[in-house]
C-alpha cells in the first residue's frame, strides 16, 4: 500500500469518528499537545540535574522527588512516546555508523536495591529501541570460573560491540556493594577496587564507549510496599525472593556502600546519576532522557554509501 493510500485510510478513519468517540479522541489529542507545551516537560538538562557532584549526600536525596520535572504521571506518559522515538532513531544511527566503520558504543549501567525498578527500565526504556543493537547482561553471583579471574574480567567480556547499546543489569559495582556489606573479601581488597574501577572506566571511555551509570534510588518504605504487593498477588509471587527480606536487614550498610561508590567513582569520564525511584513513571522518564541526551551529544551519523547511488537507481529501474 502506498503512502497516499495510507493517508487516505487515516483520513477516512478520522472522519468516521463521531459523537463520544470523536470527543474522546480530541480530548486525548489536546491533552498530549498541552503536555508537550507545559513547563513541566520542556527541555531540561537531566544530566546536570541528576549528576552526582562534590558534596552529594544520598541520605538527603528524596527517593519520592521528581527533580527536573514538575508534571505528574499523565504528563510524563504523554511525552514518552516522542522521547522513545527520538532515542530509537539515534540508536539506529549509531548502529548504522558502526557498519560504516564507526567504533563508538554506549554502556548503560543500572544499579539499585531490589524492587527499585531495574526490570521496568529494561522493558520501557531499553525495550523502546531496536533489539538488534542492544546487548543486555545481567550480573549474578560470579561463577566458579569467574572467581578464578580478577573481578573485572567478566565485565570486560560483556562490554558492548561497536554500534551497540550495552546494558548492565547490576554490574562491577556489586564488587564494592554486596561484597563490602557481607564481608565477602577483605576490606583491603574491596577498598582498592574503587581506583581500579575508575581506571577501567576511563579506558573504556577512551576506546569510544560512552558510559551512563544510573542508581535507581528507592526508599525502604517503598521497597517494603512493593514486596508486600508481590506477596499479596498470585501473579507476582514469581517475582518474590525471600532473600530480599534478608537484604533489607542490611539497608543502612547498603546505603553507606552506595554513598562510598557514588563519591569515589563519579568521575569526569563516567559520572554517576542518581534517579529517584519511588515513582516508577518518573524513573523511566529520567533514564529515557539521560540516554537520549547522551546519544544526542554523540550525534551519530548515517554512513556514506560505498557504491554509486545514482548508478544503482538506474540499474534498479531497468530491472524486471
Amino acid at each position: 500500500m502506498g503512502k497516499g493510500a495510507k493517508k487516505s485510510k487515516k483520513s477516512v478513519e478520522k472522519a468516521e469518528l463521531t459523537g463520544k468517540a470523536a470527543r474522546k479522541a480530541e480530548k486525548k489529542r489536546q491533552k498530549a499537545a498541552k503536555a508537550r507545551q507545559d513547563d513541566a516537560v520542556q527541555a531540561v538538562a537531566w544530566s546536570h540535574v541528576l549528576r552526582v557532584g562534590p558534596g552529594f549526600d544520598l541520605a538527603e536525596f528524596d527517593p519520592a522527588s521528581t527533580p527536573g520535572f514538575t508534571g505528574d504521571r499523565a504528563a510524563a506518559e504523554a511525552v514518552m512516546a516522542e522521547l522513545q522515538e527520538r532515542t530509537s532513531d539515534l540508536q539506529e544511527r549509531l548502529y548504522a555508523e558502526s557498519r560504516g566503520g564507526g567504533q563508538r558504543s554506549v554502556l548503560l549501567v543500572i544499579q539499585g536495591m531490589d524492587t527499585s525498578g531495574k526490570g521496568g527500565i529494561m522493558r520501557h526504556v531499553v525495550g523502546a529501541v531496536d533489539p538488534q543493537g542492544v546487548e543486555i547482561t545481567s550480573f549474578k553471583a560470579p561463577t566458579a570460573e569467574e572467581k578464578r579471574h580478577p573481578f573485572l574480567w567478566r565485565i570486560r567480556r560483556a562490554l558492548p560491540s561497536a554500534g551497540d547499546i550495552g546494558v548492565f543489569d547490576r554490574s562491577h559495582y556489586e564488587d564494592v556493594l554486596i561484597v563490602r556489606v557481607h564481608d565477602l573479601v577483605p576490606r583491603s581488597t574491596w577498598s582498592r577496587r574503587y581506583a581500579q574501577i575508575n581506571d577501567f572506566e576511563a579506558g573504556v571511555v577512551e576506546s569510544g564507549t560512552t558510559i551512563i551509570k544510573v542508581m535507581l534510588h528507592i526508599s525502604s518504605d517503598e521497597q517494603k510496599a512493593r514486596l508486600t504487593e508481590r506477596l499479596a498477588r498470585e501473579d507476582k509471587h514469581w517475582k518474590y525472593n525471600p532473600g530480599d527480606v534478608d537484604e533489607r536487614m542490611h539497608w543502612v550498610d547498603y546505603m553507606q556502600a552506595y554513598q562510598a561508590a557514588l563519591e569515589k567513582c563519579s568521575t569526569a569520564a563516567a559520572p554517576w546519576f542518581v534517579v529517584p525511584a519511588d515513582n516508577k513513571w518518573y524513573a523511566r522518564l529520567a533514564v529515557t532522557n539521560l540516554l537520549l541526551e547522551h546519544l544526542e551529544a554523540m550525534d551519530p551519523q548515517w554512513p556514506a554509501a560505498d557504491f554509486d547511488v545514482e548508478a544503482e537507481k538506474v540499474r534498479l529501474a531497468l530491472s524486471p
